[in-house]
């Protein structure tokens, strides 16, 4: 037997295809008794709405806009969650690159052309008076960044970076230095909770010039001074500093350990092994698209949903080696 149909359902309760549609949809109309017969039905059969049929019947394409950092192994990995989870929910995708040569203002402009229902705009680089007024044209959601006045999910950044500094201080590091991300509510965000840590610990707070990119995180090498330990705005970041580190002859963790922030592919490879924030890559796809399909169904308003970070603890992080050799003897 194939898939349930709407019409064997109202054939099962006794009503028509209408009063189903009404009663799964949650809207006015049927009686009590009616809602209970069609539940019913719907349970016993096992029926689940198409979404797909139900777009094409409302004259909607069912196609997202995705906007991604080709360069970006974390938006990769979104990427490939959010091909597999909106197919579940009879939505398709349509990817627009981000990179130096094409800003996210002509990715945007191609989906819009595109006839794209919705955007998902990954680590958006645009201003919030700019997202506002492009969510009048279209229902917009923010993936893994603050943005204020247009329906977002993301971690709880400043809280991430936080409990990273928080790890290396019980570590027994002292000159902890935060690579910054630049500018952008993101990176204001894990700079504050860096700074918050230190001040917590009654510790001066030094922040170096970096970037998003792993040639920012190399040059931030050179302001590092005499830190032993540092956090950085995001393992691409954290990486290059890792590269510079090792071809200046530094030791990590020994001589200075390096946290990440995004818990990306790269991170996980052996040879990187990177300390890093991890974010819940499968749950924030799962709210954005909850985002998008309410909005789509006539939600008003913007909402934000803000998830736990995560530390995971690998081995670019250790004790300063004055205090592991201290260990050692205990």
């Amino acid at each position: 037997m194939g898939r349930p149909r709407l019409a064997d359902v109202a054939a099962a309760a006794g009503c028509s295809t209408a009063s189903v549609s009404l009663v799964l949809r949650g809207a006015p109309g049927p009686s009590e008794a009616t809602r209970e017969r069609v539940l019913a039905a719907a349970e016993q059969l096992g029926y689940r709405p198409d979404r797909a049929a139900s777009l094409l019947a409302r004259r909607r394409s069912g196609m997202l806009g995705v906007v991604s950092d080709v360069r970006s192994t974390f938006h990769s990995e979104l990427v490939e969650e959010l091909l597999a989870a909106s197919a579940q929910r009879g939505f398709d995708l349509l990817i627009g690159a981000r990179s130096p040569a094409r800003d996210e203002g002509r990715a945007v402009e191609t989906l819009v052309d595109s006839r794209c229902e919705a955007l998902l705009l990954l680590g958006t680089t645009s201003p919030p008076a700019q997202l506002v007024e492009l969510d009048r044209q279209v229902p917009v959601v923010a993936v893994s960044g603050r943005a204020s006045g247009v329906d977002s999910v993301r971690v709880d950044d400043e809280r991430g970076a936080r409990e990273a500094t928080e790890h290396l201080l019980a570590l027994g590091h002292r000159a902890v230095v935060h690579v910054d991300g630049g500018a952008g509510e993101v990176a204001a965000d894990r700079r504050r909770g860096y700074e918050r840590a230190m001040a917590a610990a009654g510790l001066e707070p030094r922040v170096v010039r970096g970037g998003h990119g792993e040639a920012e995180g190399a040059a931030a090498r050179a302001g590092l001074g005499s830190a032993t330990a540092v956090t950085t705005f995001n393992d691409r970041a954290a990486v290059g500093l890792l590269d510079a580190l090792v071809r200046a002859g530094v030791r990590v963790p020994h001589d200075v350990s390096v946290a990440g922030f995004d818990d990306s592919p790269l991170s996980r490879l052996a040879h990187v092994d990177l300390t890093t924030v991890s974010q819940d890559v499968p749950a924030l796809v799962e709210h954005a698209l909850d985002l998008v399909t309410t909005r789509l169904d006539g939600r008003v308003g913007p909402a934000e949903v803000v998830l736990a970070p995560r530390l995971v603890v690998r081995g670019t992080t250790g004790p300063p080696e004055n205090e592991r050799g201290a260990l050692s003897r205990t």
